[in-house]
């Protein structure tokens, strides 16, 4: 699953009910100990690829049969700031919400290959330069505007001036879109893209929203968003309630032709600290929540009466440092906090010992991205180099921040305050401030200010994510690109040696080639430290036993998804059984 190749032309597909996104070891709980041949080359096989505790649960078809109606409750680990998919800054609480507003143009399915969801095929021309694709037909918005080639075309401008959505377009190259018939687009690069498909899967630009309404209204869009998906809003009150409800007219089928979906409507609660959200869920004040914290997912596996969707891959936890400000703007600094980020040890105060490994770049130990090469390169704890680090910068009489020579920096270390977030910024900060070197202020905000500050750029030292199943290009392009371009440079770092590595990653769709530049590129982070790791970040859905369909969704084509990673899903296929 952990492999992204590119499905460039989609065709009808077997059911695919044995496929899994993990095996049947790692979903029992297994230890993960078996040394696995990475591409890297040069694992130590003294050291576990996965941690014991790091359970991806099987994706497998659903054997009870599905039952239409009934509601369900979900706890959100954070409220969506908004529901515009060009302007607003949609994270993995919010993506749970849009999924059941707006349909994408591109999906993965459980082995990581890209096929068509709106599309029904999308192919490139010989250097991939331009991309040519077919929409499915007969699919309506909740307003009764039908989709067409001219929707796409009108999203475009309108994606264009967007504040998330202008950056997704600088790095992906894209220059026009253009309607050659009803249901043709024909998309025209700038570059070469091999990973193009990858951005249509993205909120910024695969996200399909009405234009017309999003035109006429763009404020009260993002409290009553029109889509294709398989349910429309009904109430949006925000940081207390957003329900959704059946959309009767919905395009999609089962593959026992029953109308999709199943649910009568849908309400999420954000509820942000992680043990009141459980409890919820316990209580069956909820149905399902969602959780990406160590510890919350070690306490519902203590729990009887509740099924856990787990998911680590790619996600790791850590942090950033404004580069923009000092001084976070020299190296010395970054790197000499680095070194006094004492990995282990945050990672237990997460709740995450046994669960997750330290991580040392955007990709996981089994995946087929992970290089050996930026693992060496990685700042590890060590106590004394940090100190002597940052030791060199405050005796520097030309120091960045403008204090005079021996006195301490001053950091300001921000994260939303859920206890074992505040738990693991404690050890850090416990850390620096040992070093006798370092003032440190604490600061916490919820999630949507937390990720607000980020895109404003605001922020100093600042938790953050990292690592995702899509294709690298999908994230770490706009990470790299010049952060006048684009808002995805949260660390607001730019190398241009390491984003012409990216630029060239996507010229070819040569998976040695492609590996050994994002190899570089982590390499890069990891000496100039624009961010830092902590461990692989566990995520899941927990959910009464009740609530069937949660990660074995499927796409048009009859093939299973890509199950819960990061704690999103689909609800298409949801339903209640037993109750």
């Amino acid at each position: 699953m952990l492999a992204v190749p590119l499905v460039f032309s989609f065709v009808a597909a077997s059911c695919g009910s044995d496929d899994s996104s993990s095996d049947s070891t790692a979903a029992a709980g297994g230890t993960g100990a078996t040394i696995v041949d990475d591409g890297g080359g040069e694992a130590d096989a003294t050291e576990p690829v996965e941690a014991e505790g790091d359970v991806d649960t099987s994706v497998v078809a659903e054997t009870d049969p599905p039952v239409y109606g009934g509601s369900i409750v979900m706890g959100l680990e954070a409220e969506a700031t908004g529901l515009r998919p060009w302007d607003d800054a949609c994270g993995e609480p919010c993506v749970n919400i849009a999924r059941t507003i707006f349909d994408v143009l591109i999906q993965q399915n459980g082995d990581g290959e890209y096929e068509g969801y709106l599309a029904d095929s999308i192919t490139p021309n010989e250097d991939f330069t331009v991309w040519t694709m077919k929409l499915r037909p007969d699919i309506t918005f909740h307003n009764g505007v039908p989709l067409t080639a001219q929707t796409i075309v009108d999203m475009f401008a309108i994606q264009q001036t967007g504040a998330i959505s202008a950056g997704r377009i600088a790095t992906t190259g894209l220059t026009g879109v253009e309607a050659i018939d009803d249901m043709t687009v024909v998309y025209t690069l700038n570059a070469p893209n091999s990973a193009f498909p990858a951005n249509l899967n993205a909120v910024e630009l695969g996200y399909v929203f009405e234009p017309a309404a999003a035109a006429a209204d763009p404020v009260s869009f993002s409290t009553s968003p029109v889509g294709t998906g398989p349910f429309v809003m009904q109430k949006r009150d925000i940081d207390n309630e957003t329900v959704v409800v059946r959309n009767e007219n919905y395009w999609r089928t089962a593959e026992n032709g029953d109308q999709l979906p199943y649910l009568d409507s849908i309400s999420f609660r954000p509820i942000p600290d992680e043990g009141t959200r459980l409890d919820a869920l316990l209580s069956r004040t909820v149905d399902v929540i969602e959780a990406r914290r160590g510890g919350a997912v070690r306490d519902a596996r203590a729990q009887s009466g509740i099924v856990l969707y787990e998911f680590q891959g790619n996600g790791t936890g850590g942090g950033m440092y404004n580069t923009a400000v000092a001084p976070f703007d020299d190296v010395r600094v970054r790197l000499g906090l680095n070194h006094l980020n004492d990995q282990k040890r945050v990672i237990d105060a997460l709740g995450a010992g046994g669960i997750s490994l330290p991580s040392t770049q955007w990709f996981s130990k089994d995946s087929p991205w992970w290089t050996q090469a930026a693992a060496d390169a990685y700042p590890a704890f060590d106590f004394e180099g940090g100190k002597a680090l940052l030791q060199e910068y405050i005796d520097d009489p030309t120091r960045s921040d403008g204090k005079a020579p021996g006195e301490k920096i001053d950091v300001e270390l921000s994260c939303p305050p859920d206890p074992t977030l505040i738990a693991a910024m404690q050890v850090i900060e416990q850390v620096w401030t040992g070093s006798d070197l370092v003032n440190v202020s604490l600061t916490q905000f919820d999630q949507a200010t937390h990720i607000n500050n980020a895109v404003s750029d605001t922020h100093k030292a600042h938790c953050w994510r990292w690592g995702t199943q899509a294709d690298p290009s999908a994230a770490l392009n706009p990470f790299l690109a010049d952060p006048a371009e684009s808002v995805g440079n949260f660390p607001n770092w730019f190398d241009p040696e390491a984003y012409g590595w990216a630029l060239e990653a996507i010229r070819t769709d040569d998976f040695e080639t492609r590996k050994e530049l994002y190899s570089k590129i982590m390499v890069r982070i990891n000496e100039q430290a624009p961010v830092w790791y902590t461990g692989g970040t566990p995520t899941m859905i927990a959910a009464d036993e009740s609530i069937r369909g949660v990660n074995n969704w499927t796409l048009p084509s009859g093939n299973l998804g890509n199950g819960t990673p990061g704690a999103d899903t689909y609800f298409t296929e949801m339903f209640i059984s037993g109750r």
